[in-house]
């Protein structure tokens, strides 16, 4: 059976990988960062969602010696001229929770009438440390003035996709896990590998 590393430690981030590779479990198992013993710290040191993900899936891939996949993810606010962008994560400091994330967030807008933003989720894969493909999944939205919804992580309170009227964190899994940005790019990867299981022809897994 097809081993593969998700190069991450975040709860969150695996519970959306899960559900979105359920259709190929039986033919596959997602490793995690925390199951791979002494697993480093990769810096993430691109430019972009596409250079940071390559990154931590190829040296995820190197080191586990197993076909890896990474993503890097963030918000995107128009009026911030892209920011927070790559540093979504770091938006306070390095050590800043989501609540203090938010609040940066909604200080620096402040008075903008232009509220709109969109998320971004590229995910690498790569095989014995080299890239293999990346993919990409957008969701566009408007950022609201006061957090709403306990549900999701990160910016997902004040996050109000197109089409609802409701944040991210008020939707709930049910509904985010359908159209979110991570989940775009889940579905392309998804659709991937099922490809390359059903072919083992062009991508030698094992």
């Amino acid at each position: 059976m097809l081993q593969i590393l998700a190069a991450t430690s975040n709860k969150h981030k695996v519970e959306e990988y899960k559900a979105a590779f359920a259709p190929l479990l039986s033919k596959m198992t997602i490793l995690t960062a925390d199951e791979i013993h002494g697993y480093p710290d990769i810096e993430e040191n691109g430019t972009s969602f596409e250079e940071n993900a390559d990154i931590k899936a190829r040296e995820a891939s190197a080191y586990a010696d197993m076909p890896a996949f990474a993503d890097d993810s963030g918000l995107e606010v128009a009026v911030l001229n892209g920011a927070p962008g790559i540093f979504s994560a770091r938006y306070a400091g390095d050590h800043a929770s989501d609540a203090e994330r938010i609040r940066k967030l909604l200080e620096e807008m402040k008075g903008k009438t232009n509220r709109r933003a969109r998320f971004v989720c590229v995910i690498a894969l790569a095989y014995r440390g080299n890239s293999v493909k990346t993919f990409r999944g957008e969701v566009n939205g408007t950022i609201i003035e006061e957090p709403r919804g306990n549900h999701g992580f990160g910016y997902d309170p004040v996050f109000v996709p197109d089409g609802y009227d409701k944040t991210f964190g008020e939707l709930g899994p049910e509904i985010k896990d359908k159209i979110s940005h991570r989940a775009k790019a889940l579905e392309k990867i998804v659709a991937f590998i099922k490809e390359e299981l059903d072919s083992m022809d062009d991508f030698e897994f094992e």
